[in-house]
């Protein structure tokens, strides 16, 4: 299985995502998923992810280690599934999906067993909570995606 994540600068959401998700699958002891996040823009493409989410990463004994980058024409081939963060993600991800794009594009917080369908972008906030509460939203995206697709 091949999981992209998507947000707008892939600094804050999509890389917590990849890194939960990341987490959830060796937790559970499952193997040979690729896992990977990407950005629709292209302003912070090399960097590393928001000081606050690694933050919030470090907090959870999460390993994160990622490096920016755009989503491109490929990766709606070669992924099975492209999460985004939220509606504007999705609208943009289906202006870029190409003709030939086999991946289905879907909202990650539609797997949120609390119906909470928008992952919480905290890239404005002054603080972490925000980090936090995107860090607890993935955690159960990610175990209710896995549920969903391991029955």
């Amino acid at each position: 299985m091949k999981v992209l994540f998507i947000c707008l600068g892939n600094i804050c959401r999509s890389p917590i995502a990849e890194a939960v998700f990341n987490y959830t699958l060796n937790q559970r002891g499952i193997e040979d998923w690729e896992v990977d996040s990407a950005a629709i823009g292209e302003w912070h493409i090399g960097n590393s992810p928001d000081f606050r989410a690694r933050g919030t990463m470090k907090k959870h004994n999460i390993p994160m280690n990622h490096k920016a980058r755009q989503v491109k024409k490929a990766d709606f081939t070669h992924y099975d599934y492209i999460f985004g963060m939220d509606h504007d993600n999705i609208d943009d991800l289906k202006d870029l999906c190409p003709s030939n794009g086999t991946a289905k594009i879907e909202m990650f917080g539609s797997y949120d067993p609390k119906k909470e369908l928008i992952i919480r972008d905290p890239y404005y906030d002054d603080g972490d909570a925000g980090f936090q509460k995107c860090y607890e939203q993935c955690i159960r995206c990610s175990e209710g995606f896995i549920d969903a697709v391991a029955k």
